[in-house]
């Protein structure tokens, strides 16, 4: 089983990149599920949501405490919370970042694998709003293979209707743009 955490902002699409990556499994013949957590936050509080996904049948219903990978949607994020908590010694933080993955180490002392994309700038070139959710899904998919790259294609289309093939471009460009270190 792979499981992910995602960290964003109320607003930004994180329960939804989630939702759509178990739809994009799902479609493969997987098993997944995708929740949120949060309160009576308000947009642009600090927002989680939870994905697994595997070849058999998911019987936990818990969040994800100890992650394969960790997705970064705001990289302001990571100054007030620990996104690297419990996540698996093997296990890859995806950031948002326009900064390299030295110097992010530098800063923030994560020893886990890194994956950045400068999803901000994507997002506001691709879409013209700083929203990153599909731009960080490309980064995930890079980064872990979950799913295959073409898989999101479906869910992606009927998610946004009209402003799908922005998406979709935004998603290609962070598969194409994200750095891995290893």
């Amino acid at each position: 089983m792979i499981e992910v955490r995602i960290h964003g902002r109320g607003g930004q699409g994180a329960v939804t990149s989630a939702e759509l990556v178990a739809l994009s499994a799902i479609e493969e013949g997987k098993f997944a599920q995708a929740f949120p957590s949060f309160g009576p936050e308000r947009r642009g509080a600090p927002v989680v949501a939870f994905l697994r996904v595997d070849s058999q049948q998911i019987r936990t219903r818990e969040k994800v405490y100890e992650p394969d990978m960790v997705v970064v949607l705001d990289p302001t994020v990571m100054s007030i919370t620990q996104v690297d908590d419990g996540l698996k010694p093997q296990g890859v933080l995806i950031l948002n970042s326009n900064r390299t993955p030295e110097e992010i180490r530098r800063e923030y002392g994560f020893k886990h694998k890194l994956a950045v994309v400068d999803a901000s700038r994507i997002a506001q070139e691709t879409l013209g709003l700083p929203i990153t959710n599909t731009v960080m899904l490309g980064a995930l998919v890079k980064a872990s293979g979950i799913i295959k790259p073409e898989a999101i294609n479906g869910p992606l289309a009927k998610r946004f209707g009209r402003i799908a093939e922005k998406n979709q471009k935004a998603y290609d460009r962070a598969f194409t743009e994200t750095v891995m270190e290893g």
